[in-house]
């Protein structure tokens, strides 16, 4: 019988702080190890503890609410080996089906000393689920809405609360300006729309506008390379890399996961970072490495129909690209009034370090990239 101290995981440099979000286990109770205990909320991500041994979970140091440091401990185990032979053995992989069953393994019937996957369905465990179902149907049926101008009141979550404290420390830090441009977006289309079967085909992802636009900022960025710089102190960090945040969609707001070393890649290549990222961030599984650093992002509203936006810093970066949606709009070519797919882009920049001269050039060379693609491909 030993103490186990249940830690804060390591934390990235750019995150001071956390909040414990809420224990899944209560002072008292006994674990399994790698049964997850807690969650732990930053700025950018939750966090899942699990326990490192198992026993019984002794004393909870911090609280739901409470700020945690790296490295800090939050809980104590007290180890106990009788305890792991008076209860199933069970895997990572069968707790996590009994946790979404609503099934305590112990009262799933089984034979010899371990639970597994097929013991879940079988006929008398489907019992167990349907029993417990039934009782949280129970405790949680709705209540009878007497008043249909009623309010709600719901507490901030701390991702909330620090998404809100942040944008509002990068408005006053930064001296924020907007630029902004339009795309004729027919080249990429019908070259996007002659290849991109077979681009599928052969990659198994697809051709999205994300990849050009990726290319096209990262040749901006080696033309002018204060856009992709940062300021420390009193000094310019220039970066001879291109780690570019693609901001995607999660079930817990925007998240800006980072592609590192985007020169390096292949269209198909960034195609297939930005699809698993994206299915990353959709399941919770984004890793705080993932979330920290980057040199330069880019934003996409217009795969929620924004026409025009000015995107505010992801700092320490000093720039960020936004794009938008396509609409076919007249325009002047050779002194004939056309339709074209257009795209208006925004760049938002710290004029502390970006003059206006090099943000719009900056952007200028984005807007030729993408009208003349073969640029991208012929590297000019």
């Amino acid at each position: 019988m030993s103490i186990e101290e249940v830690k804060v995981p390591e934390l990235a440099e750019s995150v001071s702080e956390a909040t414990i979000l809420k224990w899944h286990k209560q002072q008292g109770d006994v674990v399994n190890e790698d049964e997850k205990l807690v969650d732990i909320e930053t700025d950018k991500i939750i966090l899942e503890v699990t326990a490192p041994k198992a026993g019984t979970l002794i004393k909870i140091i911090k609280n739901a609410d409470e700020y945690v440091e790296s490295s800090e401990d939050i809980a104590l185990i007290e180890t106990n080996p009788a305890y792991l032979n008076d209860h199933a053995k069970t895997s990572p992989a069968v707790r996590k089906i009994a946790a979404e069953q609503g099934v305590d393994p112990d009262a799933v019937p089984h034979e010899g000393d371990r639970v597994t996957k097929s013991d879940l369905v079988k006929p008398a465990s489907k019992a167990v689920r349907r029993s417990a179902k039934t009782l949280v149907a129970t405790n949680n049926s709705p209540s009878t809405i007497t008043n249909s101008r009623s309010e709600k009141r719901v507490p901030m979550n701390s991702f909330r609360k620090r998404v809100a404290e942040r944008l509002v420390a990068v408005q006053h830090e930064s001296a924020i300006l907007t630029t902004f441009n339009e795309i004729n977006m027919k080249a990429v289309k019908d070259l996007r729309g002659k290849y991109k079967a077979n681009f599928e085909a052969k990659y198994d992802v697809k051709l999205g506008f994300m990849s050009f636009f990726t290319k096209a900022v990262v040749s901006a960025l080696q033309q002018f390379p204060i856009v992709n710089a940062s300021i420390d102190g009193e000094e310019i960090v220039y970066h001879n890399y291109n780690d570019i945040g693609i901001a995607v969609s999660s079930p817990r707001g925007l998240v800006v996961p980072i592609l590192r070393d985007v020169e390096k890649m292949s269209f198909a290549e960034i195609e297939q970072n930005i699809s698993q990222v994206a299915k990353r961030a959709n399941n919770g599984e984004l890793t705080m490495d993932e979330l920290s650093g980057g040199t330069f992002s880019i934003t996409n509203g217009g795969i929620f129909g924004s026409m025009l936006s000015t995107p505010i810093l992801n700092p320490p970066q000093s720039a960020i690209l936004g794009m938008h949606n396509i609409v076919e709009r007249p325009v002047a070519e050779n002194g004939e009034v056309v339709i074209r797919p257009i795209m208006y882009v925004a760049l938002s920049y710290d004029h502390r370090l970006i003059d206006g001269r090099d943000a719009v050039q900056f952007l200028v060379a984005i807007k030729n990239a993408i009208e003349d693609p073969s640029r991208l491909l012929l590297d000019i």
